[in-house]
């Protein structure tokens, strides 16, 4: 990994560090070797979840607990992590094994994401919370900002069908990938849901598995109903 190709890391995360072989450990896949970020990254999920609360807890001082609870949910989501993690070019950046290279792991959403909340953790023992707290405010002010208060706070369909499957007295729903096409960095997932109690199966897809059973819950919702 260059210099210069970690500078440029730095200058889009908004903060130099002192010690540059946490940040080279972040961005180091377990595939690699036994000093990897996997440490790092179980660091900076928490430090993520306890900066983004705190930013909405000042934002948003009209929500209730649940309700920013399930706004932080939305905000910390693999699905946002891949976003920010792309506008940081972090999969330029990643050292991985042989194997993991050549199944394109540079582009793994779950990759990726995780690669982020390492760099969250090496910034942290780096430069202490002051400077995390900067690091993520800077990421995730914009994503807040553009926050649409109805769509965030509405549940996610998986959420809203096991809660109307409970309350009828039914068991969860199953879901089962039937199907995965395309190269490993444009895959697309097809996902089957079953409600064996009610004679349901339903279908969805998406680029990742959680997406493709959100996609299949929410067509079981229409046709559970009311």
């Amino acid at each position: 990994m260059s210099n210069f190709s970690l500078e440029n890391l730095q200058t889009l995360l908004g903060y130099k560090f002192s010690n540059i072989g946490l940040l080279e450990k972040a961005i180091t896949h377990r595939s690699y070797g036994k000093d990897n970020n996997e440490r790092l990254e179980f660091l900076g999920d928490s430090l993520l979840n306890c900066v983004v609360a705190q930013m909405l807890f000042k934002r948003f001082s009209h929500l209730n607990e649940g309700e920013l609870s399930r706004l932080r949910s939305n905000l910390v989501n693999q699905d946002s992590l891949f976003a920010i993690a792309n506008g940081l070019s972090l999969g330029r950046h990643l050292k991985m094994g042989v194997g993991e290279k050549k199944s394109n792991g540079h582009a793994k959403p779950s990759i990726l994401s995780d690669a982020v909340e390492a760099v969250f953790g090496a910034t942290f023992l780096d430069g202490g919370f002051e400077a995390i707290s900067f690091v993520i405010s800077k990421l995730y002010d914009p994503i807040i900002s553009d926050v649409d208060g109805n769509i965030f706070l509405k549940k996610d369909s998986k959420t809203a069908l096991q809660e109307k499957l409970q309350g009828k007295g039914l068991n969860p729903p199953h879901y089962t990938v039937d199907k995965v096409e395309g190269f490993a960095h444009e895959q697309t997932f097809k996902v089957i849901c079953k409600i064996p109690e009610m004679n349901i199966i339903s279908s969805g897809e998406g680029p990742s598995r959680r997406a493709a059973e959100k996609d299949a819950a929410r067509l079981a919702l229409e046709i559970v109903g009311e």
